[in-house]
């Protein structure tokens, strides 16, 4: 049987050749590249608009996401005309504004996009995450941690939502007015996070040492800062459930589910049913929590 080696796709009337359509990227979950392809085309509206204007970070696996993989920061070569570079201290990110771009990065097996978490020419934070991160490789209190934090929100009078990271952990997604720093909303993350530590002293953990974490969970206040990322909402993992990282409704979170469930065999009918949860939260004024601490 011939096995296609290449092909043509035209994408917003750009040309792209896509090589290795069959190749297995996620074997246990049946998904190839075509397949993951078409699933990204149909994931764009929501992925893009998290990555759109950011500096982006893809992780790329070529043989699949059970193979070697390495962090792309630089555009690779050669770029094609249709795709925005968005340069920042000596480094050629790609700004990922279209299905294209999507495609693209898509056929040279990027499995993984983390945006900034500014935008394209600025330096204050476009939203505020804190990153829930079990130290151990099965965690089942992960969305139990994920509750408490967001109940502590809550008391502060700060609505959020959770989403799952697409790996082990969860992450607090807060939309915030424009305007705050990354410093400021550091502060208001330390005191969630001594907060639950001192509430909850068995399950949450903010030593960074992972060495000395033991069991617990980490309250990751410190990843949200210029310069770094974090894996964009809607982006897919390289995890053998090809797990995606997924907003969750909060009654959801209380029925403890599984990180894998979310993934791109459900992801797409659950966007098609429910839209984008993040999109119901609106961005939250942090000026009372700031002026008490």
């Amino acid at each position: 049987m011939a096995v296609t080696t290449k092909g043509t796709l035209i994408v917003e009337g750009n040309e792209l050749t896509i090589t290795n359509p069959g190749k297995p990227l996620w074997p246990e979950a049946g998904i190839t590249k075509a397949d993951y392809l078409a699933k990204l085309t149909e994931l764009s509206p929501y992925l893009l608009r998290y990555c759109r204007n950011r500096h982006l970070t893809t992780i790329r696996f070529p043989h699949g996401y059970n193979d070697k993989s390495f962090y792309q920061k630089n555009a690779p070569e050669p770029v094609p005309p249709f795709v925005k570079l968005a340069p920042l201290d000596g480094i050629n990110y790609v700004n990922l504004d279209s299905l294209s771009t999507l495609i693209w990065l898509g056929n040279l097996a990027c499995l993984e996009f983390h945006p900034s978490f500014h935008r394209i020419g600025e330096t204050l934070p476009a939203e505020w995450v804190i990153d829930i991160d079990p130290s151990l490789e099965e965690e089942p209190r992960i969305m139990e941690a994920a509750h408490i934090i967001g109940e502590v929100l809550d008391a502060l009078r700060i609505q959020s939502i959770a989403k799952t990271s697409g790996a082990t952990g969860v992450q607090i997604y807060i939309p915030i007015q424009h305007g705050y720093t990354f410093e400021e909303l550091r502060r208001i993350g330390h005191f969630v996070g001594a907060f639950v530590v001192k509430k909850y002293p068995n399950l949450f953990t903010i030593e960074r040492f992972k060495k000395n974490r033991g069991d617990k969970i980490y309250v990751d206040y410190l990843q949200h800062w210029y310069g770094k990322t974090l894996s964009a909402p809607y982006t897919p993992r390289a995890k053998k459930d090809a797990s995606v990282s997924t907003p969750l409704l909060w009654k959801e979170v209380e029925l403890r589910p599984s990180p894998r469930e979310f993934n791109l065999h459900t992801v797409l009918d659950r966007v098609r049913r429910m839209g984008d949860l993040i999109e119901t939260v609106p961005p939250q004024n942090l000026d009372a929590i700031l002026a008490q601490l």
